[in-house]
């Protein structure tokens, strides 16, 4: 029997792929817990047709990406921070800070969990963020911490 997941199954395979399992396994667990549904024509077509979508607005999002990271890589984001007569700062710079920078400078919202800062930030100076926006976009930023 032949299944559409349409959702991630554990040792089976990822949402919209289609796969061969036993008729017992996809009628009495995989269809009425609603992970699959059963790959006819129709359901095909409707498959490839979201999948269509789906690019489209994979390469849209993408194009965002790239001209927000044109404008970051053009001059680095300044996070400001509370800083001590030492030099170092109250706390620490997060990835949240470097998000809502991010979103300020050039109107792109991006999920802080995407966002992985290489080493703590503690002092002022310049530091290196990795972006995950995508799975086949990723990107290193630099940005700068200055005292406010």
């Amino acid at each position: 029997m032949e299944l559409i997941l349409l959702r991630d199954v554990e040792g089976l395979g990822k949402k919209d792929d289609v796969v061969t399992v036993k008729n017992g396994y996809g009628r009495n667990y995989l269809i009425p817990k609603r992970m699959g549904i059963i790959a006819n024509a129709r359901n095909l077509n409707v498959l490839k047709e979201r999948t269509r979508q789906s690019n489209m607005k994979t390469e849209k999002l993408l194009g965002q990406f790239r001209s927000a990271i044109a404008q970051l890589e053009a001059d680095p984001i300044k996070v400001g921070a509370k800083v001590g007569t030492s030099g170092k700062i109250f706390g620490s710079v997060t990835n949240i800070q470097l998000a809502d920078a991010i979103k300020k400078r050039t109107g792109l919202e991006v999920d802080r969990r995407k966002i992985n800062i290489v080493e703590d930030v503690k002092s002022l100076g310049t530091y290196t963020a990795e972006l995950n926006l995508h799975p086949s976009f990723q990107h290193e930023l630099k940005f700068e911490v200055v005292g406010e």
